[in-house]
């Protein structure tokens, strides 16, 4: 395990604030301590630093994961957020996306989100903007990037997307058999 480099952390910051914005500051300096990103097997793990230190002692080839992942690098370095990253950016979330319920079950099969299930949006929600989508009992259910600004949204047909869909919280069982 071992600190990301410039341009890794360049990447991981990138992608986080394109969901939670100048919040990414609170993931770091938080009320509880203070909290790290720490790269193994080309995953990234966010962790506490009293984790961090007792993580030490274990050799690097034993240690499998310590913390929670928060996403991985591809082979051609861009970074990707795992679904596990989602308890940690629905609070910090800038924009949110709330789906009714009738669309929820669509969504957590790995479907973009239609107009036709859109609740509610975050005003002023620009275009390609990543969101947080939750269901109207405010329940995190994943995250997508927004297909059309809140503008289009009023003016477009049912049947258009209006989410592409990026990860959600049925990926536990539709990829259970990778996960393990």
């Amino acid at each position: 395990m071992r600190p990301l480099t410039e341009e890794e952390t360049k990447a991981l910051f990138e992608k986080l604030s394109k969901y939670v914005g100048d919040n990414v500051k609170m993931l770091l300096d938080r009320p509880d301590g203070s909290y790290c990103f720490r790269l193994q097997r080309e995953r990234v793990y966010y962790m506490s630093d009293k984790l961090l230190r007792m993580a030490t002692s274990v050799a690097r080839e034993h240690l499998v994961c310590v913390g929670t992942c928060m996403g991985k690098f591809s082979k051609t370095r861009k970074f990707r957020l795992h679904v596990t990253a989602l308890d940690f950016l629905a609070p910090y979330a800038k924009y949110k996306v709330w789906v009714k319920p009738s669309s929820e079950q669509s969504f957590l099969y790995g479907n973009h989100v239609l107009k036709a299930g859109l609740g509610r949006i975050t005003e002023n929600t620009p275009q390609y903007q990543g969101v947080v989508v939750y269901s109207m009992a405010d329940v995190p259910l994943g995250f997508g990037v927004a297909a059309k600004s809140t503008q289009e949204c009023r003016r477009c047909d049912p049947m258009s997307v209006t989410v592409f869909q990026q990860a959600d919280i049925g990926e536990y069982i539709r990829c259970e058999d990778t996960l393990t």
